[in-house]
């Protein structure tokens, strides 16, 4: 069985992770295609979206990681559904799309965490007040 801190690290380790690809996406695009060998996405507004969405994704975790207990629900979503429905529409769009296979990288990434995610979540006790009906 996980212990409750085992949420907390989870949550630190997804935030970092977020803000760090939305920095990226933000500050340093051009670069991020060139090395995954894809043209700059135009117009970047939709690039520029996604940083920003991953920036607050990231900010967000803020909350778990100071009271997982309380915020569960936010790990449930961003975690195994968010990360985990990211991962695998990596993975069909490179089988469907022909996507790169360094997306697949991304797939990777995403997966490992709604999985470590999932795992924290089912493992941990949950608090009082989530097993009240």
């Amino acid at each position: 069985m996980a212990s409750p801190r085992a949420l907390s690290i989870v949550a630190l380790i997804s935030g970092i992770y977020d803000i760090a690809v939305g920095v990226t996406l933000l500050t340093a695009s051009a670069w991020l295609a060139r090395t995954f060998g894809v043209p700059s996405p135009q117009p970047p507004i939709f690039v520029e979206l996604d940083g920003l969405f991953l920036i607050a994704v990231g900010i967000g975790y803020v909350l778990p990681y100071r009271k997982p207990a309380e915020y569960r629900g936010y790990l449930w979503v961003m975690g195994p559904l968010l990360k985990g429905a990211g991962a695998a529409t990596l993975v069909i769009d490179h089988v469907v799309h022909a996507s790169p296979a360094s997306f697949l990288l991304f797939a990777v990434t995403d997966g490992t965490l709604a999985l470590v995610t999932l795992w924290a979540l089912l493992t941990s006790p949950a608090s009082p007040r989530d097993r009240r009906g």
